[in-house]
């Protein structure tokens, strides 16, 4: 069953990691296979919460492009090269292959034999000189082994096709003579004294007592085979080593590369069969162009999000299956219907425990708890306006099963969580920023919870800076940082200094400076981007 992952947006919040982990726990226990994934660190509150209820941190995933791995290839097909020419001949032949990777004693890629090297070798190769071994000739020739005395059988090929008394007065043979002959007693002797390499009696030739003890004495190795003369003559080259025939420079690609890199490569190289190995260089199959259509895209599970912006790179690649958001609808489009549970909640963790209860799937305290965590954290312990009826009854239902009181517990979470010590101001910025077109004009909004407020305000002047230069850099109309206070429920505005007339207008203010107080202002999703875009549209 193939894997889903399940993730939320690319700046992690804790309602998005825990919604990951809940989503992922009830998937599989309902049968599915499936794991919890990050597209960013996760921050200081949500890291309290895994520890606080024993949660390991879901790894990260930097994207879903389509890769080698999520294609069909043919694994485990490659042959090692001291094999024979015939028998990666009939392997090849077997599996409809036009081309087959050869390895070495490592497992690492040696070469690639296809099709065209084994015609030239049929038509242009040495014929009368092998380079292999024993047991490869006895399997070419179907044979029969009468005695062994070597593994690797190298030497030149001759027939006995001559007189007897030819052969005998005329021609020498030697240790590095592979000799092809029938029952011919006189001329076997004679080979056998002169410490041939090999004899292959065709057509079931038996071979005398006198000769084959003979044969014992001077250690020649003796094959016999049912082929005629003709038919080993021709047979017997194709017992060479693949290895010997192989191509040993091709074109391989990794399991990992991303298949949109490969196409590239493809193109250049014009090949038709490219070996794929992993980053030992070892040789794990075959990947032949004509298998480009059989993809198998990942298959992901979105949380907390249903925007191609805010996700994981390579989106367009995989295949979405399901998504479970609380937010507006996006951009986001799909080839096939898919489920998709959007609710006007404050938390995707309501949407997810109300899911267990559908499906009537007990809820482990730990998976309550994270649960519970995620909808405080995006509700600020129920204070915030998105907060609705739904949310209230789910954090006082969950709160029983997890076995703790969610008012104690969401103080010392976002104290846990609010602070700032160590971060640099581009990353206190960063931590928690999203963006949002209108009208082809970039807008980015930054949120960040504290209970130090002056931790930030002490500096304001060096963040307004940097937002400006966010500005200019990156081309956005406006950047914005509401610095919250969890405690009192309010937020600090700080902002570009060319946007302060529309800031002036989207809230309603005679005059402001940076920092000013924004009181109950404290959901991006519900206050503080909605009069900006309003704003937007009246001077549109």
């Amino acid at each position: 069953m193939q894997k889903i992952y399940i993730f939320g947006h690319q700046k992690p919040d804790t309602d998005s990691i825990c919604a990951s982990i809940s989503l992922s726990y009830l998937k599989n226990k309902l049968g599915q296979n499936t794991e919890p994934m990050t597209l960013g660190e996760i921050n200081n509150e949500t890291k309290f919460v895994l520890d606080y209820f024993n949660f390991k941190q879901p790894k990260y995933l930097n994207d879903v492009k389509l890769q080698i791995k999520d294609i069909e290839y043919k694994k485990n097909c490659y042959m090692h090269k001291d094999e024979s020419i015939y028998k990666a001949f009939n392997y090849m032949s077997d599996n409809e292959l036009s081309g087959l990777p050869i390895i070495d004693d490592n497992n690492k890629l040696f070469g690639l034999v296809t099709l065209k090297e084994l015609a030239k070798e049929l038509i242009q190769g040495n014929f009368t000189h092998l380079n292999t071994s024993y047991d490869n000739i006895l399997n070419t020739l179907s044979g029969e082994e009468i005695l062994k005395f070597d593994d690797e059988i190298i030497g030149n090929v001759m027939a006995a096709s001559f007189r007897s008394t030819t052969i005998i007065q005329n021609i020498k043979i030697t240790n590095n003579d592979i000799l092809i002959i029938g029952d011919r007693n006189n001329i076997l002797e004679y080979a056998i004294k002169s410490q041939v390499k090999l004899i292959i009696l065709v057509g079931n030739g038996e071979i005398s007592k006198h000769n084959l003890e003979l044969a014992k004495i001077n250690k020649v190795n003796i094959i016999k085979t049912s082929y005629d003369t003709y038919h080993t003559n021709k047979l017997i080259s194709l017992s060479n080593y693949i290895g010997n025939v192989a191509f040993t420079s091709p074109t391989s690609i990794l399991e990992t590369d991303y298949y949109s890199s490969f196409r590239e490569i493809s193109n250049k190289t014009k090949h038709t069969n490219y070996p794929v190995v992993n980053q030992k260089g070892e040789c794990l199959g075959l990947f032949p162009i004509t298998l480009s259509s059989l993809k198998n895209p990942k298959r992901v599970i979105l949380v907390d999000h249903n925007e191609k912006e805010q996700s994981v790179d390579g989106l367009d690649e995989a295949t979405i299956v399901e998504v479970v958001d609380h937010h507006k609808l996006g951009t986001l489009a799909t080839t096939l219907p898919i489920n998709f549970r959007n609710m006007a909640v404050g938390s995707s963790n309501t949407i997810i425990y109300n899911l267990f209860k559908e499906n009537k799937v007990v809820i482990p305290s730990n998976i309550a708890g994270i649960m519970l965590s995620g909808i405080i954290s995006d509700t600020l312990l129920l204070k915030s306006p998105t907060t609705t009826s739904l949310d209230k009854e789910s954090v006082l239902e969950l709160q029983e099963i997890a076995k703790i009181n969610h008012l104690e517990y969401g103080i010392k979470m976002f104290k846990a969580g609010s602070s700032l010590s160590g971060l640099s101001k581009e990353s206190i910025i960063h931590q928690d920023f999203k963006n949002f077109n209108y009208d082809n004009k970039k807008i980015g909004v930054g949120q960040v919870f504290t209970t130090d407020i002056n931790y930030i305000m002490d500096e304001k002047e060096d963040y307004v800076s940097l937002l400006n230069k966010i500005v200019k850099d990156e081309n956005y109309e406006i950047v914005l940082l509401f610095v919250t206070d969890v405690i009192n429920n309010g937020s600090y505005i700080l902002y570009n200094e060319s946007s302060e007339d529309i800031i002036l207008e989207s809230y309603n203010l005679k005059r402001i400076k940076q920092g000013h107080y924004l009181e109950g202002i404290v959901s991006r999703k519900k206050q503080m981007i909605p009069p900006i875009l309003e704003t937007l549209e009246k001077l549109n």
